[in-house]
């Protein structure tokens, strides 16, 4: 799929703006704070309805504004989707998303704060396995939107302590808390077993060298995939569990391990080596969801070569190639062939 157009009114430091992009490689240059990742960003909003640089909504308005919209035109083999989304302030003050949305419309973003993935707490590997999941299965996103419910829920009477809770009590929350999570734990190990294959294709022929890269889902309760196993967790750790008033087991406290060589590259791998290994990890996603969707998704990609060898960057200038659509910021020009160039100025865009 690519996108056929653009436009935003009141997004960031965009008045308006009106932008027709190339079908495959835009090359999208200019100084610091001119609003590349501003657009990258709209780019994202218009095709998946969030943000991939924040949760903060007020965050994306122009200053002074009480609203924001952003709508396009999206293509492929199939037909046209025109879709349009807007931000608006409540009367109570919440901003508020509305807006249609595409159902074969997908993107994969990288931006500088995808590094977590590799050398952050355990939360950004999930949300990276949970982002991914949620572009191959449709149900995914509900399915963790319904098992943070039912944790909060068992947390609460668990925070009541001892005094006032029995096992008894918990059993209802126990049930739904054991039968989301397998659905999750299951959702999680298919997405990583699809992108550990592309992974090491992709590592490989950027960093152009032999390191062996895998990822492995470590789930708290163990390899194992059942009912009884969670069941036996949750019985082991109940009186942790009250003393602390929070729930101890469960998918939202597993982690993704990722290795070099066969060590842990959080702790062992240079910052660059981390910062090409996310890198690889968001251009692997791109077979499987295409497998996934029926439809290439668009790659935005932020300031993904600063940082990276002449020799790497040429490495995944070639990677990227392949792909059908792609918004690649630098904060200056870079030879990528095949790319239309922009530029961006004081919240402008013009051919370059």
């Amino acid at each position: 799929m690519q996108i056929g157009s653009i436009e935003l009114s009141d997004f960031r430091n965009y008045c308006t703006l009106s932008y027709a992009p190339a079908p495959h490689i835009n090359l999208i240059t200019g100084a610091n704070a001119q609003g590349k990742s501003n657009l990258l960003e709209a780019l994202g909003m218009l095709l998946t309805g969030r943000s991939f640089r924040t949760f903060r909504l007020g965050e994306i308005p122009r200053w002074g504004s009480q609203s924001a919209s952003v709508s396009g035109e999206f293509r492929r083999a199939g037909g046209v989707s025109t879709v349009r989304r807007t931000l608006a302030k409540t009367e109570a003050g919440a901003w508020r998303a509305r807006g249609e949305s595409c159902p074969w419309a997908r993107a994969i973003a990288f931006g500088w704060q995808d590094l977590s993935i590799v050398n952050g707490s355990p939360s950004f590997r999930r949300d990276f396995v949970d982002g991914f999941s949620g572009r191959l299965y449709p149900t995914h996103m509900a399915t963790l939107v319904r098992y943070r419910q039912v944790l909060a829920r068992r947390n609460r009477l668990l925070q009541g302590g001892p005094g006032a809770l029995s096992a008894e009590r918990l059993d209802p929350w126990n049930e739904q808390l054991v039968t989301v999570g397998l659905e999750l734990i299951d959702r999680r190990r298919r997405a990583v077993a699809a992108i550990q294959g592309e992974l090491a294709r992709v590592y490989s022929g950027l960093a152009g060298s032999r390191e062996k890269v895998e990822v492995r889902y470590r789930a708290c309760i163990g390899e194992a995939n059942d009912r009884a196993s969670f069941v036996a967790a949750l019985e082991r750790a109940y009186g942790n569990e009250v003393r602390q008033g929070q729930t101890l087991v469960g998918p939202h406290r597993d982690d993704l391990l990722i290795e070099l060589d066969g060590i842990d590259a959080r702790t062992f791998a240079s910052r660059g080596r981390q910062r090409l290994l996310t890198l690889a990890l968001r251009l692997a996603e791109i077979m499987p969801v295409r497998e996934a969707a029926g439809t290439s998704p668009v790659l935005l990609l932020d300031d993904a070569l600063s940082e990276l060898d002449p020799g790497v960057r040429e490495n995944v200038l070639r990677e990227i190639e392949g792909t059908e659509q792609v918004f690649l910021t630098a904060p200056e020009p870079v030879p990528a062939r095949r790319a239309a160039r922009w530029e961006v100025r004081e919240g402008g865009i013009v051919a370059a």
